[in-house]
């Protein structure tokens, strides 16, 4: 990954200048865990699951599944700011976490079948199509039989910020852009369909999938971005 994208999200995650980072646990997930209850209690819940997280960012997410389920997990991200505060903030609470520095283009350092949950959340969009389905064969091979992956990215459909983006700000793939304040290129998904198709392919099967609200001022302007929310479930039959 790009040495400018490094440094930015190190500033981003020392100062907080152009994005509301936050040490609370994304409001998606907690809605994942509920769907998570409601389908077998704690089962998938519980001290004996680990848990994945790429592009963890300062380790929220992790932390809420340690704090609230007892759960172990790895988490990792490219900005050694955010792993310096990941790491910091679950040494402050004695939870069975690790945090590294690693790129989401590089292999899961984990065995095979040996998580429960995984999370892929506003991560993997920085990736090009091949990188996005080595991410996805890396996923399915570390979850275990039946095992979960949360996935949340950008959606372009109604999207006119994305739309615009895309146009004036063309990346070097197909639905990519290269963002004009990061410098980085960015993937959005077209569709929920899209979506659906390419989990499928790599052995998901998809249990629910939803898109955001389309956000608009009283002026009519967009003012938030699209997303798409899927929750995947590793196919058994698909070793």
């Amino acid at each position: 990954m790009s040495k400018p994208k490094k440094d930015f999200w190190n500033k981003e995650y020392a100062q907080a200048r152009s994005f509301a980072l936050s040490d609370e646990p994304a409001e998606d997930l907690l809605k994942f865990t509920r769907f998570l209850m409601r389908q077998s209690g704690k089962d998938l819940l519980n001290v004996t699951r680990k848990a994945v997280d790429v592009g963890c960012g300062n380790g929220r997410n992790l932390i809420y599944l340690a704090e609230t389920f007892s759960m172990h997990g790895l988490g990792y991200d490219l900005s050694s700011e955010a792993i310096g505060q990941a790491k910091k903030a679950a040494e402050k609470e004695n939870l069975s976490l690790e945090f590294k520095v690693q790129s989401l283009s590089d292999p899961i350092p984990l065995p095979d079948n040996s998580v429960t949950i995984a999370l892929d959340m506003m991560a993997s969009h920085v990736l090009k199509r091949a990188e996005r389905e080595a991410l996805r064969a890396e996923l399915f091979r570390t979850l275990k039989p039946g095992g979960w992956l949360m996935f949340k990215s950008f959606l372009l459909e109604e999207d006119r910020n994305a739309q615009e983006l895309l146009r004036e700000h063309p990346g070097p793939e197909e639905g990519m852009y290269l963002h004009p304040r990061i410098k980085v290129a960015e993937y959005v998904w077209p569709n929920i369909e899209a979506v659906e198709e390419f989990y499928e392919e790599g052995g998901f099967t998809v249990r629910k999938i939803e898109k955001s609200f389309k956000h608009v001022t009283r002026a009519g302007k967009p003012w938030k971005r699209r997303s798409v929310v899927a929750y995947l479930q590793k196919d058994v039959e698909r070793q």
